[in-house]
């Protein structure tokens, strides 16, 4: 038993590892789709058209829907759907590709904290309140920074990553609490979502897709579309699972810092004196958050194990 729960912690640990390169590597790929004549709009209708025609033949298999009630189905629909992903897409016109690692992944475990608060009143521990705090003052400093990546208008894009984050985070807590299996994430991300908006944006939205060059839209169709919104959504499914919430919001306080550094790489945007220091005092605190919370669950386990043998 202790060697297929090890087993099962390591396959969730590198799944978690995945997830990180893949967002931070996203955050890139979606500021160059702003700097194109894609718009908002496009990349949605990607993500959601591409990866449902990618998971319909799987859900169709499988059919998760008979096992999830409709407010299940409606609610984690809702999370990662339209509202949030028009957010993420919409602050990547304002902002620079590191802010989307700060203020949304970076504010992520935060913001999970609360939803745990919440939803499965899992009351925060004193460290916990100090890495939130950390997280704060790294997410102001990071708008205060006057170098390179200070672009006007930046703020409306960090209050979208931050509403982005808001979804996130829900959604990592609902797929702890209800269980949420890989199939079931295909078919309310993908493919319930394809349905309602796919259509809505061929028959009514604008779109730039005739004017992008072909290697932008082939970049496009396989990150939006394949890689986060279908790959990296099961291997978050699956990294929450097998190990939580928290210790998955830990994995994540290496995307700010990893987005940063491919943001430098790739797309020249390069954070002053005051940027890498919000990048200091940011990443201690996700992780006091994410790892107090995950040694609090451990311990809970723990004793909740011995009284079961006891009894």
């Amino acid at each position: 038993m202790s060697i297929s729960r090890s087993r099962s912690t390591l396959l969730g640990c590198i799944a978690a590892f995945t997830v990180t390169l893949i967002w931070a590597m996203w955050l890139v790929v979606s500021r160059t789709a702003a700097k194109s004549p894609l718009n908002a709009y496009d990349l949605a209708a990607l993500r959601y058209g591409v990866s449902a025609l990618a998971a319909l033949p799987v859900v169709l298999y499988y059919k998760p829907w008979q096992k999830m009630s409709f407010k299940r189905i409606a609610g984690l629909s809702f999370l990662l759907g339209p509202v949030y992903i028009l957010c993420v897409y919409f602050a990547f016109d304002y902002a620079p590709a590191a802010h989307g690692g700060i203020y949304m992944n970076g504010a992520m475990p935060a913001v999970t904290l609360l939803f745990s608060w919440w939803w499965l009143h899992q009351k925060a521990t004193k460290i916990q309140l100090i890495g939130v705090l950390l997280i704060f003052i790294g997410a102001i400093l990071s708008a205060a920074d006057v170098s390179g990546l200070s672009i006007p208008g930046a703020w409306r894009g960090d209050i979208l990553f931050v509403i982005a984050a808001l979804f996130f985070s829900g959604y990592i807590i609902a797929a702890r609490a209800w269980s949420i299996t890989p199939t079931q994430v295909l078919l309310c991300s993908s493919v319930v979502n394809a349905v309602i908006y796919v259509p809505i944006w061929y028959f009514w939205l604008p779109t730039g897709i005739p004017e992008t060059s072909n290697a932008q839209l082939l970049l496009q169709v396989l990150y939006q579309g394949l890689i986060p919104g279908l790959l990296g959504l099961i291997l978050v499914a699956y990294a929450t699972r097998t190990i939580g919430p928290a210790a998955m919001s830990a994995f994540i306080a290496a995307v700010p810092a990893l987005g940063v550094l491919l943001g430098i790489v790739f797309l020249k945007e390069i954070p002053g004196n005051i940027g890498w220091l919000s990048l200091v005092v940011l990443t201690p605190g996700i992780l006091m958050v994410s790892l107090s919370s995950a040694d609090k669950r451990a311990l809970k386990s723990n004793t909740e194990s011995k009284d079961v043998k006891q009894s």
